[in-house]
Parts: C-alpha cells; sequence; structure tokens
C-alpha cells in the first residue's frame, strides 16, 4: 500500500511540475506557440551553490574596464539600455569586472543567483532571453539562453580551473514548419547536437540537464567527461561534469523574448518595454583574466585558476547554417542519447 501511495504521489507531483511550467510561461504577443510549446525544462545540479541570475544584476555589481583600467566615459549607471554604448568605448576589450574581487572572494551573494521556486519560476529575476530566427518559410532556430552570474569549473585531477565571472549557456531547437526536428545543447565552447525524438521529455518539452558549477548542458543526467569535444568519455578521465535530477527551472516563465534578423544582424523585442541594446555589446560578461602575480591566481600548462569572462549571446552564431555552431566542423546530430547513467 505504502508503494502504491508513493507512486501515485509521484505521478501526481510530476503532473503538478507539467501543469505549473504551462501556467507559468507567460510571453507577448507574436512569439510563435511552438517555441513556447516545445521550450526546453533544466534540471539544475541540486549541490550547484551558483543557480540562474538576472541578467541586470551582473550590471550592478561590475565595473566596465579594459586591461583592467576602468573605461573613461562609461555610462553610470550601467543598464541594459545603454550596455551596449561601451562597443565605442573599447568594444570586444571590455571587460564587466565584478566590483569586489572574486579571487578573494567567490561567495558573494549575487553571484549565487536566485534558486527557481516550486512552479521553476527565478522570481524576480529574469535570467534567460528566448532568441527566434525565422531563417525562411520552413525553418525558424529557436535560442533559449541562460545566464548565471558565476561559472565554477569541476576540477582536474585534484586542482580548479577555468572559473569566472559571467556564464551564458544555451539549447537551440531547430523546427520545420513548426515541428522541431533537432536540440543543439551547449557545453563550455562546444557541445552536442541531437534528434528531438531522441531527448527526454516533459510532456513536449525536452529535458536539459545542467552540469554542477559549470552549467554545461547535458541531453541526460550523470558524469560527462568532456576531454574529447562532443564525446562523453565510457569514464572519468580528466575534465568532467556532474549533473542530475535536482531543482526543475523553467526558463520561459521570466525571460526576454526577441526576434532576430539574420541578414541584418538585428534584433527586435516581442514586448516593446524589453530592452535589446544590451544585446549588441561585443565586450565580455566578468572580469578579464587575472595575472600570475593576482591573489589567489595560478596558471598551470596554460590553464588559468581564473580565466575570461565569456562573450554574450551575439557571439554564439545566432544565424547558423546547421544545427551546430559553425566552430564546429563535423555537425553530428545523433539519434540516440549518450552519456553513463549516474550512480545514487
Amino acid at each position: 500500500m505504502s508503494l502504491i501511495r508513493t507512486t501515485l504521489l509521484q505521478i501526481c507531483f510530476s503532473c503538478a511540475l507539467v501543469q505549473a511550467a504551462s501556467i507559468a510561461r507567460r510571453a507577448p504577443a507574436g512569439v510563435p506557440q511552438f517555441a513556447l510549446d516545445y521550450g526546453p525544462l533544466i534540471y539544475l545540479h541540486s549541490g550547484d551553490p551558483y543557480r540562474p541570475s538576472d541578467i541586470s544584476s551582473m550590471l550592478a555589481n561590475a565595473q566596465p574596464k579594459v586591461n583592467f583600467e576602468p573605461v573613461a566615459g562609461a555610462p553610470n549607471p550601467l543598464t541594459l539600455d545603454n550596455l551596449n554604448a561601451l562597443n565605442g568605448l573599447g568594444g570586444e576589450s571590455v571587460y564587466l569586472t565584478a566590483t569586489k574581487d572574486v579571487a578573494t572572494d567567490n561567495q558573494q551573494a549575487w553571484l549565487k543567483g536566485v534558486a527557481p521556486n516550486s512552479a521553476g519560476k527565478t522570481d524576480g529575476a529574469i535570467s534567460s532571453a528566448i532568441i527566434v530566427n525565422e531563417k525562411d518559410s520552413t525553418t525558424t532556430d529557436v535560442f533559449y539562453f541562460f545566464f548565471y552570474n558565476y561559472n565554477s569549473a569541476p576540477p582536474v585531477l585534484g586542482i580548479t580551473f577555468g572559473d569566472h565571472v559571467g556564464d551564458w549557456e544555451h539549447i537551440m531547437i531547430r523546427f520545420k514548419d513548426g515541428v522541431p526536428s533537432a536540440v543543439w545543447y551547449s557545453q563550455h565552447a562546444d557541445g552536442q547536437a541531437f534528434t528531438y525524438s531522441a531527448t527526454r521529455k516533459n510532456g513536449k518539452r525536452p529535458i536539459g540537464y545542467s552540469s554542477k558549477g559549470s552549467h554545461a548542458n547535458y541531453a541526460v543526467d550523470g558524469k560527462h567527461d568532456h576531454t574529447i569535444p562532443q564525446v562523453n568519455l565510457p569514464a572519468n578521465f580528466l575534465l568532467t561534469d556532474d549533473t542530475n535530477a535536482g531543482i526543475l527551472w523553467d526558463p520561459l516563465s521570466s525571460a526576454y523574448f526577441v526576434k532576430f534578423d539574420g541578414p541584418s544582424n538585428t534584433f527586435t523585442a516581442y514586448d516593446p518595454d524589453t530592452p535589446v541594446n544590451w544585446l549588441y555589446y561585443n565586450g565580455k560578461w566578468g572580469d578579464k583574466q587575472y595575472p600570475t602575480s593576482h591573489k589567489n591566481q595560478y596558471v598551470i600548462l596554460g590553464q588559468p585558476r581564473f580565466a575570461d569572462g565569456p562573450s554574450g549571446p551575439l557571439s554564439k552564431d545566432l544565424n547558423r547554417q546547421n544545427v551546430c555552431p559553425g566552430s564546429v566542423k563535423t555537425c553530428w546530430v545523433r539519434p540516440f542519447l549518450t552519456a553513463k547513467k549516474a550512480k545514487t
């Protein structure tokens, strides 16, 4: 009897999650319905202290710098509406540098982000951006971008490398006539692509698993050794991400919805109150790699303890030809899932 009751509770809980996620999704007029119906759900690792963050929260805790020097004439205060002004004041050389040194203290409250509530929403934090690229009359790519204020990389042979302020990851779904055909999961500077039918789902919505600390997206939970790009090795080797079905996050429940035009490389908000200028910002979301003279910094075999912050969504090949970005030489869209199941 107890087993039956437990099973029923699990089923009801699963149904409640689907219903809550559906109710929580709110989008302005014009957003394709299929972009909502098939939008991914993300499982955050249960032990990850660095949760999704409000996209504007970094601006309140950082100062734009070039070569570690403040940018003269930078907007003050810096907002999502004027962030692109930095393109004329240093462009790609600009780093949104944490006001308080993270090499000394990476436990600052603003770095921790916001844990989703029981409905999967990051209350008070717009932590994702949904960017729709209607490529032609039949093909639409929808990018689901996820923002975190801090990336805490997994250790390599017990040594931590690659932490950085700011973290942009994404899942892209390619639609043909409104029907999902393939899904790209970003993983650090690379990723993996799968057919939509191969992915795990909650209803129609593909499931993504965010790795502990580094937030790389995977199609299954478990251990993921990514020493070889696009290949999950069968055993832990060097670069191992860890995922599990921890906290459910619905990125669509608190997001900016934007349309992207590939030929003109321009963004248009579906809601006129949605800021878009920040999407043109060419600089980095985070600190420049600290020199070895900096406290707690070290570089071993070319790999730094604290690395550069990432560039934003505009640099992620939004008008890509294949499901994979152009940086991936061979785009393999897998018809099956690959990874080692987590041990519990």
